[in-house]
């Protein structure tokens, strides 16, 4: 479950003024500061070398770094309780970017800090804090492939949001196709691998559903200002509330920090620095030149390198079971991009 905006389903029932998720912003004029300096001056640099190296390393970080944090949040898990990796995660990343905006003369307003704690709420403490805790039960692939059901349950609560069902053939292939995936993935290998198993898988589900819950709320509360600013606030809310539940359920009992290996912590760096800022500056900046439709390829992508990477470095199975599941749930989710591409507003 990476940080980026869902700008794509932006307009799928009507135009919003902006749609705050995942977190990041509209297209706005202040939205052209959000972006990383090191690959922005590659772009204006006038050299087509430059501009196509820059876009290639974009296209890289939204495909493979995002891909891959599913097994770095299994290798830091793996020693540093799960709330607290989330919230370390999340912590260190929103004060990074929140520096970052104060620096660009960027203030925050009362609406959006509230808006952040929800958002922080259903993105990062239920969001990120299932995923964090699923993946101490199952493997990272599998998780990958629970999490990217996301595009077909926010648009079954938009939908539900909007009390309207606008539908086509694509859209009602992708939900039937994606039902199908996920309850493959929930079937025999997923029963009959423990209780453990089967609960992180739920888990991770229903960090999905919260995820999309933000995004109907992110797009239905109007936000307004940087998207970089609100993806620091959102990012400290959601980091607070980790930390503050890891510690209400007793993660420190046991915990030091020098028990934790080094490929943990370098884990944990690779989840802060690649994953919530390179990747999610590069994300932004790739709105900003090409159409959400081609960025949001990401979404097909991610899965299958996770499930790659899971394979190959922490030798997690790959059964006949999971490779159907795995094109089930990709092909549902291109089919539920193109029926809301194709949706008339």
């Amino acid at each position: 479950m990476s940080v980026a905006p869902y700008r794509h389903y932006s307009n799928l029932f009507g135009n919003v003024q902006q749609v705050a998720v995942r977190p990041g912003n509209t297209m706005s004029a202040e939205s052209k500061t959000a972006t990383l300096e090191p690959v922005e001056a590659a772009a204006i640099s006038g050299d087509p070398a430059a501009n196509r190296l820059a876009v290639i390393a974009a296209f890289f970080s939204i495909y493979a770094i995002w891909g891959s944090t599913y097994l770095a949040i299994r290798y830091a898990v793996a020693y540093i309780p799960p709330l607290y990796t989330a919230g370390f995660r999340h912590l260190v990343a929103g004060s990074i970017l929140l520096l970052w905006a104060l620096a660009k003369g960027l203030r925050p307003t009362w609406p959006q800090i509230r808006a952040s704690v929800v958002i922080g709420f259903l993105f990062f403490l239920i969001g990120h804090g299932t995923l964090h805790w699923a993946e101490t039960h199952v493997a990272s692939g599998l998780a990958s492939l629970l999490i990217a059901s996301e595009p077909i349950w926010v648009f079954l609560m938009t939908c539900a949001a909007e009390k309207r069902w606008r539908v086509n053939g694509y859209l009602v292939a992708g939900v039937a196709l994606g039902i199908a995936g996920v309850a493959l993935l929930l079937g025999r290998d997923v029963w009959s691998a423990g209780s453990g198993v089967f609960l992180g898988a739920i888990g991770c589900l229903i960090g999905a559903i919260s995820w999309s819950a933000g995004i109907i709320y992110s797009r239905r509360s109007r936000l307004s200002g940087s998207p970089l600013l609100l993806s620091a606030l959102s990012l400290l809310a959601g980091s607070a509330m980790l930390l503050v539940t890891g510690t209400i359920f007793g993660e420190y009992h046991g915990f030091t920090f020098a028990s934790v290996p080094v490929r943990s912590w370098l884990a944990l760096a690779y989840l802060i620095v690649f994953g919530s800022v390179i990747a999610f500056s590069a994300y932004n900046w790739l709105l900003e030149r090409y159409s959400p439709t081609l960025v949001a390829t990401h979404t097909y992508i991610n899965p299958i390198v996770a499930v790659l990477l899971g394979w190959w470095f922490a030798g997690e199975r790959v059964s006949l079971n999971i490779l159907l599941s795995a094109g089930l749930v990709i092909a549902a989710v291109f089919l539920v991009d193109r029926g809301m591409a194709r949706l008339k507003v």
